[in-house]
């Protein structure tokens, strides 16, 4: 497992306080892996999901880092979604 999901899972962790989330969703970080969230937290994983997050590591970080609003990366073509654009909606607030 790469060194940016390690870094990865340990911070949505942190970002959700040990709640899990409300349904399933993966974070795909481009040449790196997937992270799955879910029911139990997060950890690495490539499981289906209700709905796939696709970006680049320095999107991804900066969405972490609070630097750049999910919302504001999908409409610019940084993340892309695949899937129940609700469930990413709800993730969305989870994360902010």
């Amino acid at each position: 497992m790469s060194e940016v999901i390690t870094e990865a899972v340990a911070a949505l962790n942190d970002k959700m306080g040990g709640a899990g989330f409300d349904g399933s969703a993966k974070f795909v970080i481009t040449g790196e892996g997937a992270v799955m969230i879910d029911g139990s937290g997060a950890h690495a994983g490539d499981e289906d999901a209700d709905v796939t997050l696709t970006a680049d590591v320095d999107t991804f970080k900066s969405i972490l880092d609070g630097d750049m609003n999910p919302t504001a990366a999908f409409m610019t073509g940084k993340l892309s979604v695949d899937g129940d654009m609700g469930m990413a909606m709800k993730l969305s607030s989870v994360l902010a």
